[in-house]
């Protein structure tokens, strides 16, 4: 972990910490001087995260937690809030995928809802108990992760797309309403990036097509949302999550989007 220290003081919480952008961005931040609250509902990942950061002399502490469970959403908030002494900012990254190259007459409601549980409903648990927090404190910055998928293209999942679209609506809803108690909210549109959330989506095309992902083809087959080729570093794209924490980016408005 290489110290940069352009986030000295601030009290972060970060979600998904466990794998992934959730992760890259959690020692990012640390690295750059925050003490970190870690969010994941795998406590064994989630904690050797926080292993790594603490062994590198940063400050870290993981919680475990379930974004679509909102008594555990608050009382997590609370319980990193105190420890923190504040907050400055929530980093939200927890999400998923699920009906990966499913027709929608054999997407189940369940899958479609499980998934819209995660990725919107998460996503307004964690705000609307950061701005709980934030709101006194008349500041504060809130990044949600939204995607391309649902915002300006399609997407290998049905029931993702419309979490993500969901995801975006909500981040520009809470920018107009918390801007007047100086909250900022942003939302970053990762694009295709080496995550294990992508790995899995890989092996639910197999288990539900007998294939794997393939390249794009002029013919307009194959599954570019998933395949290999090209994939992003997670550490590159901490550094948008990052820099969007930091007070450099007061005057950033609106969506960020990745490679």
């Amino acid at each position: 972990m290489h110290l940069v220290a352009d986030l000295d003081g601030k009290r972060i919480i970060v979600t998904g910490t466990a794998s992934g952008i959730g992760r890259a961005v959690a020692l990012r931040v640390a690295a750059g001087g925050a003490r970190v609250a870690a969010f994941d509902r795998d406590e064994a990942a989630g904690a050797a995260t926080v292993a790594v950061i603490t062994a590198a002399g940063g400050t870290a502490r993981h919680h475990t937690v379930d974004v679509a469970q909102e008594e555990r959403v608050a009382a997590a908030t609370d319980e990193a809030a105190a420890w923190l002494g504040g907050l400055d900012a929530v980093l939200h990254i927890a999400g998923i995928i699920g009906g990966v190259m499913q027709d929608i007459e054999d997407l189940t409601e369940a899958v479609f809802d499980h998934v819209q549980d995660i990725n919107l409903k998460g996503s307004f648990l964690v705000a609307k108990h950061a701005a709980r927090i934030m709101k006194p404190q008349h500041r504060g910055v809130i990044v949600l992760t939204s995607s391309g998928a649902g915002v300006v293209g399609g997407s290998a999942s049905i029931a993702y797309a419309p979490s993500k679209g969901g995801v975006h609506g909500l981040a520009m809803a809470l920018a107009q309403h918390l801007a007047k108690y100086g909250i900022r909210v942003n939302d970053v549109c990762p694009g295709k990036v080496d995550t294990a959330m992508i790995s899995a989506g890989r092996d639910e095309v197999f288990r539900n097509t007998g294939r794997r992902p393939a390249p794009p083809q002029p013919d307009g087959s194959g599954s570019p949302f998933l395949y290999e080729g090209n994939l992003s570093d997670p550490a590159g794209v901490a550094e948008v999550y990052a820099f969007l924490a930091s007070d450099r980016a007061a005057l950033v408005r609106g969506s960020i989007f990745t490679l």
